[in-house]
């Protein structure tokens, strides 16, 4: 469940929203949007009974923008989240909450798991070590230091399967059913799909591209026809 809201002002008050028949509130100094945003897991967590992944993601916040703070994470699982996704990139170690206090901190106050989102296999043995319970391939090819490639990174997720002892989730540029096959016959222990699936746009994008990459290459335009 990605959360997306552009108020990122810290709560002056405590500042409280009912959505759906759920109290959600921000406290002094924690960011509202991510309590308005998380209006999104409470209207799925009515719907479902199945685990819920939860996180917050703040577009042009600089580098670390999944889940950055524990604030973040609080206002997820307060939304109903069962897992919280927090970004445990390198870049982390830069964050305001460092990586193993904020794990720390969720486990003690939230009593959800952590899943770790990670690039490389060294970011994961790190996150391990830092008391992750999961390690998701989440943020592979969005790091410049982590492999670039338009499909998903299957190679990382054999990598941490024989790195950490704890699950290895693959997310990530996963598109189709025989992808998110071909992960687990790496060693995923779960898949997660997301704009395959959540995103009608991306789908048709895709087809759009492959389409004209095809006619690219043999010279033709595709057919088109005009519509009553």
């Amino acid at each position: 469940m990605r959360l997306k809201h552009p108020d990122l002002q810290p709560a002056a008050a405590p500042v409280r929203i009912r959505f759906d028949g759920a109290e959600i509130e921000a406290l002094p100094g924690e960011t509202i949007a991510a309590a308005l945003a998380a209006a999104d897991i409470v209207a799925v967590r009515r719907a479902v009974s199945i685990p819920l992944i939860g996180i917050y993601k703040i577009h042009d916040a600089g580098p670390v923008y999944v889940t950055p703070t524990f604030a973040d994470a609080r206002a997820v699982v307060q939304a109903g989240a069962d897992i919280v996704a927090i970004q445990a990139t390198m870049e982390s170690t830069c964050a305001a909450d460092r990586l193993s206090d904020m794990i720390g901190r969720i486990h003690a106050e939230c009593g959800v798991p952590v899943m770790a989102d990670v690039s490389t296999v060294h970011e994961g043995r790190g996150a391990a070590a830092a008391g992750a319970d999961l390690i998701a391939t989440t943020m592979a090819g969005y790091t410049p230091h982590s492999r670039q490639m338009m499909g998903p990174d299957l190679d990382l997720v054999r990598e941490l399967t024989g790195a950490v002892e704890i699950p290895v989730v693959a997310e990530g540029r996963i598109g189709t059913p025989g992808e998110a096959a071909a992960a687990l016959r790496a060693g995923a222990w779960a898949v997660v799909v997301g704009r395959a699936i959540t995103m009608p746009e991306a789908i048709t994008e895709w087809f759009v591209q492959a389409m004209a990459q095809a006619a690219a290459s043999t010279g033709n335009r595709p057919a088109s026809r005009s519509v009553p």
